[in-house]
């Protein structure tokens, strides 16, 4: 497993694919300060001496909330996200305390991956490697967004979703199968 700071390295790097310095990255782009407390913050959650974790959860929650005031981004630290994680744009993003994300994903603007579903439905998406969401797109309920797959812009997606597929839609319905790359 990676340490935090080799994942907010692979975090940069992706940054620096799409453009950017590393005075504009650091201190300009509010997406990687998301990220970059996310994965401080994730590290602390998964601490296993007792005192110092939870001294040191109180720094990370206040610092957690700057975060979500300052950017609109919400991550709480018990979320689960692969390297290589991209944030295009600031603003509306909402992930679930439960979320699991796979490697090299993207998420744009007013993103939210939350709980949905009743009964043995109800739950948390499970989102796969190289998957690119959309601007304004909601994952909802106990569903599997497959590896390489696309969620359009303001698409609903509240059912299981294959590998490669590209997602449009309230509901969001496949249109092809042409997946990920190029978004990615």
């Amino acid at each position: 497993m990676m340490s935090w700071a080799g994942l907010i390295a692979t975090d940069y790097k992706k940054y620096r694919k799409y453009g950017g310095n590393f005075f504009s990255i650091v201190f300009l782009t509010q997406g990687f300060w998301a990220i970059m407390q996310y994965r401080i913050a994730h590290a602390v959650y998964r601490m296993r001496v007792p005192l110092l974790k939870q001294i040191l959860q109180l720094f990370m929650l206040l610092w957690q909330k700057g975060i979500e005031i300052t950017t609109g981004i919400s991550i709480p630290a018990s979320v689960v996200i692969g390297h290589s994680f991209y944030i295009g744009h600031f603003g509306g993003i909402i992930l679930n305390a439960n979320v699991l994300m796979g490697d090299n994903c993207n998420i744009s603007q007013g993103v939210t991956i939350g709980v949905s579903g009743q009964g043995s439905k109800r739950g948390v998406p499970i989102i796969g490697d190289e998957v690119y969401i959309g601007a304004n797109a909601v994952l909802a309920g106990k569903i599997a967004i497959g590896n390489k797959a696309v969620i359009g812009a303001c698409s609903l997606v509240t059912t299981d979703v294959p590998e490669n597929a590209v997602m449009l839609g309230v509901p969001a319905v496949k249109i092809s199968d042409k997946g990920s790359t190029g978004y990615i």
